[in-house]
């Protein structure tokens, strides 16, 4: 039996890939688009496990018992749920590929029975909520999907799918205004595309519920301020070139060192202040905006180098949450 359910786990982790990689085309005049590349991608992980899954497809005739098409491993899945009704997991795996194959009524109701089997799964409770909005003719979120959302949320609070959907839910309910924070919440979480596109959404919900537009001003992607000086002890002593340069750093707390914003400026413009945003983080896919939280500090660097080098002198470092308001104060060479 196990030999059958794995082309059809295969399928829905390609789909599952390409729903995350491909998350952006969801907006509804993409929409065509996005499922049909989800479902692409899921069918040619099916394809490639079969023809790759064994080490013995190579030297042997395919395994007639594997199922032809996704439809033929859907129904041996059924099958196996019949003998085994209790795996939350056999009716997760159903309801995705039934919505692969466009059947949005059989895949809520295996979703149902996957919830109802394992209702403190976030990841059941958030797909499981989709496929029943999914169901409904008007393609709305009733009360028992939006609890769905709710409680993923409660025990995923970083889940960003859950949040998502809860404000699809609540503007959908005429909630503009809960909705508008429901999504302003998820800003620092999300990459600055998917970010810009969300702020788009957050507009269209505040204007109709009628708040102000300088509230629009919250959802700006987070800059955080910094001055920077020189302890005057550590002034009065030091002897470093005249091209020596000092690095404003912010990085991850306790991730690794590749700052996720960082300036480079001549030591003869201390004291300074400098504002550090997206634009300034050396990686597009770890922006500043990313993360809620950072570590911050600056870097006498006598060799002009970022790394650090011998004989470079770090300021104490201040770990700030995003957004922070005020500059953030760091003294070179002070306590």
């Amino acid at each position: 039996m196990s030999g059958s359910w794995l082309p059809t786990a295969a399928a829905l982790a390609a789909g599952a890939v390409g729903l995350t990689v491909l998350w952006p085309l969801r907006a509804s005049s993409r929409r065509a688009p996005f499922i049909a590349l989800v479902v692409a991608l899921g069918l040619a992980g099916y394809g490639v496990y079969s023809l790759v899954g064994t080490p013995q497809a190579a030297t042997q005739a395919p395994d007639t018992g594997e199922p032809a098409t996704l439809a033929a491993g859907v129904a041996q899945l059924q099958q196996a749920l019949a003998r085994d009704p209790q795996r939350a997991d056999g009716w997760a795996l159903l309801g995705r590929s039934q919505q692969a194959l466009g059947n949005l009524a059989e895949a809520n109701a295996a979703y149902a029975r996957a919830v109802q089997l394992a209702p403190d799964e976030p990841e059941v409770l958030v797909e499981a909520a989709q496929a029943r909005a999914q169901a409904d003719p008007a393609r709305t979120f009733d009360d028992t999907a939006l609890q769905w959302l709710r409680h993923a949320q409660q025990l995923a609070p970083d889940g960003e799918r859950a949040g998502w959907l809860i404000g699809i839910a609540l503007r959908q309910r005429g909630q503009d205004a809960e909705a508008a924070a429901t999504w302003e919440a998820l800003l620092p979480r999300l990459a600055p595309g998917a970010a810009k596109a969300l702020r788009a959404q957050i507009a269209v919900a505040r204007d109709k519920a009628g708040l102000p537009a300088a509230a629009q001003a919250a959802s700006a992607s987070p800059s955080l301020a910094v001055t920077v000086s020189l302890a005057p002890a550590f002034a009065a002593r030091l002897q470093v070139p005249a091209d020596a340069r000092v690095f404003v750093i912010a990085r991850v707390p306790g991730g690794p060192p590749m700052p996720v914003a960082v300036q480079k400026h001549a030591l003869a413009e201390l004291p300074l202040q400098v504002t550090l945003d997206d634009a300034d983080s050396p990686m597009p896919t770890q922006p500043l905006s990313a993360h809620p939280e950072v570590e911050v500090f600056a870097r006498l660097s006598a060799s002009g180098q970022a790394n650090r080098q011998d004989g470079d002198v770090d300021s104490p470092i201040v770990r700030v949450r995003l957004p922070h308001a005020g500059p953030v104060p760091l003294v070179i060479g002070g306590p």
